[in-house]
């Protein structure tokens, strides 16, 4: 798993995580002072830092500016048993990835601490162009055909530039592999990378968490808190799903391309801020600006250089190597043989259109993996996984589906209120029983099986009141 460093002069706290983060596979080394934690990130940079603010000596903030000088991508979660507003503003100015209070829920502070370690991995795992299937490090772009060939050429010209780039394609192709390449190619390479996905936060939350909030600026805001946007100054932002975007944001976002300013919501004052901006989107952006969805002026400012992913179905070439890449890359994950691909399977992927581009392929193959039970990869186990990918709840569509027929009674029998969250918890609480189960009760396979991660992981299985190694009915 994860490197965690804990620095705090408590040795009971310094205690307490060990043995937490251990349990959940995780190396961790611990220092006393604020001093030791500078020494310890010189010697090995870690995945992640958590760090008490008041200590003898150096304290967390001051070592947090030494560790950045050190490794300026490090993710730090600062904690602290004293709420200061002026402190809270200064760790995340500084950039840390969150401010906690202590003392804190274990279940809470395994789900931060697992976000901030995927953070880490997408700013600092390494995306390799034109590799081959047997790529063991990070994630990579895969691909020989000329389209593909094209993109390499257009990732290389336009990274050492400060040019902003849109990135257009299908759900599916790759869109945030091509951003990280460009990033990680970068003068910005070594700075802050900050991905918004600007479907993913609701359109009430999305103005607050790029730009940013003053205290009283809205009922609930009982403290100043710095954006995104702002956090990642130097850096580099993502913004995932740009079309998207509700047109008040928009302007701002126009405003911050043109005059390299933000201003935090209830503010006055415009903020300098130095960011690249990196944008993608599957939609289609000359309609949206026609039908007056989408900013015209933006949209310039945006494509000032633009890579286009071509969909999986224009580029069947590159299917065997994206097969070999992801059976050997998810034969790994799970602690298996590369089973490996058949010629008959290969044919029969070759044949299929994939509406879901490179993600359905993956996930399919992901599948296929757990069906094939180390022997090579064929027809049938695809044809597996395509099956149980059809009955999924909702297949049915006539109302005989017995997953839409549960669905019903369970409607008729809460009659409204909590009915939505009882309907969720209860599918979840199976899903997350039976990965555990299809993986002989190994947390972290049955983390990957979810899409989730492991104290993600943990935490339903707390929330549902899971015994491991005991079937969910």
């Amino acid at each position: 798993m994860a490197q965690i460093l804990i620095v705090d002069d408590d040795s009971q706290l310094r205690l307490s995580f060990e043995r937490l983060l251990r349990s959940e596979g995780h190396e961790v080394r611990v220092a006393a002072s604020g001093e030791a934690g500078v020494e310890a990130v010189r010697a090995q940079v870690p995945d992640l830092v958590v760090m008490d603010v008041r200590m003898p000596g150096m304290n967390g903030l001051q070592a947090f500016q030494r560790m950045r000088e050190i490794e300026p991508r490090l993710q730090v979660i600062i904690m602290t048993a004293f709420a200061s507003t002026d402190t809270a503003i200064e760790a995340t100015k500084l950039g840390a990835f969150d401010y906690v209070l202590k003392p804190f829920d274990i279940p809470d502070i395994l789900q931060l601490m697992g976000q901030a370690l995927e953070a880490g991995r997408v700013m600092r795992g390494r995306v390799a162009m034109d590799a081959g299937p047997d790529t063991t490090e990070g994630e990579a772009l895969i691909g020989r055909s000329g389209a593909m060939h094209e993109i390499y050429k257009a990732i290389g010209r336009v990274a050492p530039t400060e040019a902003t780039v849109l990135i257009r394609g299908e759900s599916g192709t790759g869109k945030e592999l091509v951003a990280r390449a460009v990033y990680q190619h970068s003068l910005r390479g070594q700075k802050p990378f900050v991905v918004i996905n600007c479907v993913a936060i609701p359109e009430t939350l999305l103005e607050s968490e790029l730009f940013g909030y003053e205290k009283g600026a809205f009922t609930g805001a009982v403290s100043r808190r710095v954006g995104k946007i702002e956090k990642a100054h130097g850096g580099t932002v993502f913004l995932d799903e740009i079309g998207d975007m509700p047109e008040g944001i928009q302007a701002k976002i126009l405003r911050l391309l043109q005059e390299k300013k933000i201003e935090r919501l209830g503010g006055h004052g415009a903020i300098p801020v130095d960011v690249r901006i990196i944008a993608a989107t599957n939609r289609n952006l000359e309609a949206a600006v026609a039908e007056g969805r989408f900013r015209e002026d933006l949209y310039y400012r945006l494509k000032v250089v633009s890579i286009y992913l071509p969909p999986l179905r224009e580029r069947k070439d590159d299917i065997a190597l994206l097969a070999e890449y992801f059976l050997a890359r998810f034969s790994r994950e799970m602690g298996m043989d590369n089973p490996g691909l058949t010629r008959e399977a290969a044919d029969f992927l070759r044949a299929q259109s994939w509406h879901g581009n490179v993600r359905e392929l993956a996930n399919k193959l992901h599948r296929a993996v757990i069906f094939s039970r180390g022997c090579p990869v064929g027809p049938d186990e695809l044809a597996l996984a395509a099956e149980e990918r059809q009955e999924e709840p909702g297949g049915g569509g006539d109302g005989s589906d017995p997953v839409r027929a549960w669905v019903r009674r369970s409607l008729a029998s809460h009659g409204g209120g909590d009915a939505f969250e009882a309907i969720v918890n209860a599918v979840g609480k199976i899903a997350v029983g039976e990965a555990l189960e299809m993986t002989g009760n190994n947390r972290t396979r049955a983390a990957k099986l979810l899409g989730m991660s492991r104290p993600t992981l943990l935490a339903r299985i707390e929330k549902y009141g899971l015994k491991v190694g005991t079937r969910v009915s």
